[in-house]
């Protein structure tokens, strides 16, 4: 509990516990929002641009996988320049190569072309990620964070909500006018991403503090994943999203195979996003009700078991409940993912250890895809959904493992840290009205754990 009070008047701006001070989440949620938004509508319309172009399943595999390749290697990198740095420059950057990439996908006119610049747009998703993670993670109080996470997260599924839809409407597979309609969706895609610049204010402090005595030494990322905890974090959030990225490339191929018309397919993914969305808004009181350990591992295999039954030869509207129940429960997955990465990480390491998530998300949609290509190929398109079904069960497994300590779960336990920061907000910020920004570093301490 001290811990968690220190490292919520170090992590945390006073200012923005008040109320009306979380106006930066909302910002942040906004443009998070129109990002993945665009990367949701580009990544089918892609799929659909490379079937105009010819391309088999396991060429769609490969493709799928590239989008990720870039980041596989550039996450760590960029997370360590994070850590002491300001977090909004990476999200310009990140918005403007998801914006070319986009736009480049469209007038690409082969697929190694299309392949390279689909790899661009998930440097740029990278990038904004990276940046707006370690801002949640900075400006959150430590019993805030699961909430805080939650609603961030909202903004993903948004966008996953109208991506889809949009992609949908715009491409049409009648009378060979789908490679002109799939590279319209792609240039509607980067006029869309572009749109989140305009939420990118006042969403971070100008003033980055440094601790006293200099900045520290860096923590080696072999310290940061033997940290019990974040290897666990790593693995469900890798099954998780590899589900969800697969789950939006693959089911235009199957809805191919099974003569599903491509309006209905938007429709079918955005389901699942809404579904999604409705989970993340009531996760607080499911937390409360079974606890983080219970809920991550029940809708992993439940998530497993739908996943699954995807491949079955089931009528649309069978299918169109089973992608409903499954967004549900892949919405629990990526914020207590995050939560418990960042509870469990060194202070001076938060950003790097979010980075090393995301390099675990994008090692599973290099393999995960790779994998479903060559599974596709040789035993049928309904085949990845089967192999999505046993990675989610293998994340339910691990979900049964406890992290290392706790944080505050309970709202009375929360509100009496809520009353003792409060009374701390006052010394913060008498302490820094010479130096608006500074953190005085001895109020730094422990870093606070996770509590299952």
């Amino acid at each position: 509990m001290a811990a968690d009070r220190a490292d919520s008047a170090d992590l945390a701006d006073p200012a923005d516990r008040r109320p009306g001070g979380r106006g930066w989440l909302l910002r942040l949620v906004i443009a998070f929002c129109f990002a993945q938004g665009a990367v949701s509508m580009a990544r089918p319309a892609v799929s659909y641009r490379a079937l105009s172009m010819g391309a088999d399943e396991r060429a769609i595999g490969v493709i799928t996988a590239v989008y990720a390749l870039l980041p596989l290697f550039a996450a760590v990198p960029l997370g360590r320049r994070t850590d002491h740095g300001r977090c909004v420059p990476l999200l310009v950057a990140g918005v403007v190569l998801i914006s070319g990439g986009c736009a480049l996908s469209g007038t690409a006119g082969s697929l190694p072309a299309l392949a390279v610049w689909s790899a661009v747009m998930g440097l740029g998703h990278l990038c904004f990620v990276i940046g707006a993670q370690s801002i949640v993670a900075r400006r959150s109080a430590p019993a805030e964070q699961d909430r805080d996470f939650g609603h961030f997260t909202i903004g993903a599924s948004l966008g996953q909500l109208a991506g889809p839809v949009a992609a949908g409407l715009l491409v049409s597979g009648q009378d060979g006018e789908m490679a002109r309609t799939s590279a319209l969706a792609l240039l509607v895609s980067a006029v869309a991403a572009a749109v989140s610049c305009t939420s990118l204010w006042r969403i971070e402090r100008r003033t980055v503090s440094a601790p006293a005595g200099g900045r520290p030494a860096k923590v080696p990322v072999r310290s940061i994943l033997r940290t019990r905890g974040v290897p666990v974090g790593i693995f469900i959030s890798l099954a998780v999203l590899s589900t969800t990225d697969i789950l939006t490339a693959y089911l235009p191929v199957l809805g191919e195979q099974r003569g599903i018309a491509p309006t209905t397919i938007g429709l079918l993914l955005s389901l699942r996003a809404a579904a999604t969305i409705a989970c993340r808004l009531v996760m607080t009181p499911m937390i409360r009700w079974l606890g983080r350990t219970v809920l991550l591992t029940v809708t992993c295999l439940l998530g497993g078991l739908l996943c699954a039954g995807i491949a079955l030869p089931v009528p649309v509207w069978a299918l169109a409940v089973m992608l409903t129940a499954l967004g549900f429960c892949l919405g629990v997955g990526q914020p207590l993912s995050m939560t418990t990465v960042v509870r469990a990480a060194p202070d001076e390491a938060r950003s790097t250890a979010l980075a090393l998530r995301l390099t675990g998300n994008r090692l599973g949609q290099v393999a995960a895809p790779a994998s479903a290509g060559l599974v596709a190929g040789v035993a049928g398109t309904g085949a990845p959904f089967v192999m999505l079904g046993a990675l989610l069960t293998a994340a339910a497994g691990l979900g049964l493992r406890r992290p290392a300590a706790a944080a505050p779960e309970t709202e009375k336990e929360t509100e009496k840290e809520t009353e003792k920061e409060a009374a701390e907000e006052t010394a913060t910020e008498t302490a820094t009205e010479t130096e608006p920004g500074d953190v005085p570093g001895s109020r730094r301490s422990a870093p606070a754990r996770d509590r299952s």
